[in-house]
C-alpha cells in the first residue's frame, strides 16, 4: 500500500507564500507523476500543477511564474512552492501520484487534502 502525506498549508495574507509538501511511503516499485489538485467551495477540483518523474512540469495557466512545483525521487517527496498568493488560489489541496505497484499496474494515490486560506 501506499500513503501520501500532505503538510504546508495554512493562511497567509494576499500576496504572501507558502509551501506545500507531499510525501510517499509504502511499498511500491516507482512514482510517476506527482502533483496537485485545488478545490474552492463551490467549484470543481481542478489541476493545478503536475511533474514527470524525469521533472518536466505543466501548470494551470492561472499560476504559472508564481507557483514552482519540484520533487526529489530518491525521497519520494514533491513540493509546490507559491508566491504572491492570491483570494482566488484558497481551497483544499490534494497532492497525488502515480504509482507502479508491485501489481505491476500504475494507480492514483491521494493526500489528506491541506486547506490554504488567503486573506485579502
Amino acid at each position: 500500500q501506499v500513503q501520501l502525506v500532505e503538510s504546508g498549508g495554512g493562511l497567509v495574507q494576499s500576496g504572501g507564500s507558502l509551501r506545500l509538501s507531499c510525501a510517499a511511503s509504502g511499498s511500491f516499485i516507482l512514482i510517476n507523476d506527482m502533483g496537485w489538485y485545488r478545490q474552492a467551495p463551490g467549484k470543481q477540483r481542478e489541476s493545478v500543477a503536475s511533474i514527470s518523474r524525469g521533472g518536466d512540469t505543466i501548470y494551470i495557466d492561472s499560476v504559472k511564474a508564481r507557483f514552482t512545483i519540484s520533487r526529489d525521487n530518491a525521497k519520494n517527496v514533491a513540493y509546490l512552492e507559491m508566491n504572491s498568493l492570491k483570494p482566488e488560489d484558497a481551497g483544499v489541496y490534494y497532492c497525488y501520484s502515480n504509482v507502479r505497484t508491485y501489481l505491476n499496474v500504475v494507480r492514483a494515490f491521494w493526500g489528506q487534502g491541506t486547506q490554504v486560506t488567503v486573506s485579502s
